[in-house]
């Protein structure tokens, strides 16, 4: 394992609200500017309007500008409220262009450490393939983006971090530690050891070594949890991954989950069809998505 990566330095995180100000979007801000508040953090609500597709020779162009960008200036407004109400002042920004790309551009450019992003309740179909703008956020950040279930609140008191060996898991599980060190109190380590049921009849050896090996990743992530002064303990479950992360949130009530993103180019960001992707689509708290 690397060096633990402090997020002491957490000093701006940047918001999406989404275009329609949905009630997902409103609770990631508001929950993100309580959080912000308590850090001393600063925070930048951003709303992304698709291009403005008029011709522009028209008389009164610019009157029919306005009116297309006065949704997001409501939402951006409402944004602004939300912050008085919590007692903190928000740079806020109104872009036009493609979502996911506009939204990745202003949070490099804004020296950004952090995304925060709604999720609305998705259907079983949804859920299966999100296919949507915050997919594309995850896919292309060089930023870590945390996914919020509506309802949901901004914790680090009882993180659950899954782990399955790789350099990415390893840089969640530096990102997780640091959290959980600065802000909370726990933090257990699962690693699941997910095959197709056949194989424990057909290669019943290779199995064991597997749950052998996912049973020491998990535990030397613990043991570095508890070198840093952290509670922890680590799990190995079998069965389909995703869902077994889920489950164990649910088990330990988990403040939050946190998982590594794995690389991937072209058409495979958007179609992922992964295991963090569909955590994100079922899980009952928070997901914070680590990227390298």
């Amino acid at each position: 394992m690397g060096k633990l990566v402090s997020m002491r330095k957490v000093r701006n995180i940047l918001i999406l609200v989404a275009v329609d100000g949905s009630d997902s979007s409103k609770n990631a801000l508001r929950q993100a500017i309580k959080f912000a508040r308590n850090e001393h953090c600063g925070v930048t609500a951003v709303t992304v309007l698709p291009p403005y597709e008029g011709e522009l020779d028209l008389t009164g162009f610019q009157n029919m500008r306005e009116s297309f960008r006065e949704p997001g200036e409501k939402i951006l407004a409402e944004a602004e409220k939300i912050a008085t109400e919590e007692g903190i002042q928000i740079n806020t920004i109104l872009e036009e262009g493609n979502i996911h790309e506009a939204i990745i551009d202003i949070a490099v450019a804004n020296e950004c450490d952090l995304i925060v992003m709604g999720r609305r309740g998705l259907s079983s179909i949804e859920r299966a393939f999100m296919g949507s703008v915050t997919a594309r956020v995850i896919g292309y950040s060089p930023i870590d983006v945390l996914v919020m279930p509506q309802d949901s609140v901004i914790k680090w008191n009882n993180v659950l971090l899954a782990v399955d060996g790789s350099r990415y898991s390893e840089v969640a599980s530096n990102r997780a530690i640091s959290l959980a060190q600065t802000y909370g109190q726990e933090l257990n380590v699962l690693s699941v050891v997910d095959v197709p049921a056949e194989a424990y009849a057909e290669a019943p050896d290779f199995i064991e070594k597997m749950i052998a090996n996912a049973r020491e990743t998990a535990e030397v992530v613990e043991n570095m949890a508890k070198a840093a002064g952290l509670r922890s303990r680590s799990f190995v479950r079998e069965g389909e991954a995703y869902k077994k992360i889920i489950d164990l949130a649910r088990e330990l009530e988990s403040s939050i989950i946190c998982m590594g993103s794995h690389g991937r180019t072209g058409l495979r960001r958007l179609l992922m069809g992964s295991v963090t992707e569909k955590v994100i689509g079922s899980a009952p708290c928070p997901v914070l998505v680590v990227k390298t």
